[in-house]
């Protein structure tokens, strides 16, 4: 089973639009790959579920975390990561891939990507990470 973390714009576009994030979203409810989160990617989901883009209701907020905690793993941050001098906050969604040993981080995030590779974990976007899991699915 791939262990994969998504970065919070997998999240709130398969929440929003379906498509790729949606089905990367499916495989974890599944059970057919294991995807960890943190409190930060959760509270950045709902920081912008809530705002006017998409102004979310705080019971939907509140019903689609709900959701996710029951098929992600929720990890705990073992240490602080400086490593995108761009965005700092991208550094929240390193830590969770580091602390729970993701073997892909999936996002749609240009600082991100532009990394490759961090810590042992690949940068991917999503629909290359989907052509991972078929592949993956295949070799079974």
């Amino acid at each position: 089973m791939l262990r994969i973390t998504a970065d919070s714009n997998i999240f709130v576009s398969g929440l929003n639009f379906g498509g790729i994030p949606r089905q990367i979203l499916n495989l974890a409810e599944s059970g057919a790959i294991y995807l960890a989160v943190s409190d930060d990617i959760l509270d950045e989901v709902a920081r912008v579920l809530r705002r006017e883009k998409f102004g979310w209701p705080e019971v939907e907020i509140e019903r689609a975390l709900t959701q996710i905690s029951r098929f992600a793993e929720r990890v705990e941050l073992k240490q602080r990561i400086d490593a995108v001098t761009e965005d700092p906050a991208d550094d929240r969604i390193l830590e969770c891939a580091v602390a729970s040993r993701s073997e892909f981080l999936v996002t749609g995030d240009n600082h991100l990507l532009k990394l490759g590779h961090f810590a042992g974990t690949k940068i991917v976007k999503p629909a290359e990470f989907l052509e991972i899991q078929t592949q993956a699915e295949r070799a079974r």
